[in-house]
């Protein structure tokens, strides 16, 4: 003989108690998504909050406050480890010697002789490059016997072919 559970009364009251705390009781109000977003909001942290995290976790001096710190703030020890560079940068760009007065005008020419510098470069390299071709052709047509034309050889016989 099968063994039929029953519910207790009191049960069911919790269930019908939850289904209640789950509808808005402002027709207005909107019962918010449970679906994560598609795209997650990142956190930005102010210049001030940073300054008091690091004082907090500098002043730390026994062990495990740091990491209590972390935790209760949701942080991670690579946070730490970027803000701490980012401060001594700004501590070092403030000693920094500044130069003073204008900054120089780039001058629109100085940046179109960069250009064909590097245009010059680009192709003496396709020409070294083509030279080295050229001569492996010539190469390998002596080891097989063919004789090679030169290039004005080449068109004097097609004008003749024109002319004649």
């Amino acid at each position: 003989m099968p063994i039929i559970l029953r519910q207790p009364p009191s049960s069911r009251k919790n269930e019908k108690a939850k289904t209640e705390m789950k509808r808005p009781k402002d027709r207005n109000q909107k019962i918010p998504d449970p679906e994560v977003s598609e795209k997650p909001v990142r956190r930005r942290f102010s210049a001030k909050y940073k300054r008091q995290i690091l004082n907090e976790t500098d002043a730390a001096t026994k062990s495990g406050q740091i990491g209590a710190i972390l935790r209760r703030e949701g942080l991670y020890s690579s946070n730490l480890l970027a803000w701490r560079r980012q401060r001594d940068k700004a501590i070092n760009q403030g000693l920094a010697v500044k130069k003073r007065g204008r900054k120089p005008v780039k001058d629109p020419k100085d940046e179109q002789i960069k250009r064909l510098e590097r245009e010059n470069a680009r192709l003496k390299q396709r020409f070294e490059e083509a030279e080295l071709i050229i001569e492996i052709q010539k190469k390998t047509s002596q080891l097989l016997g063919i004789k090679l034309t030169d290039v004005s050889e080449h068109e004097k016989k097609i004008r003749e072919e024109e002319n004649g």
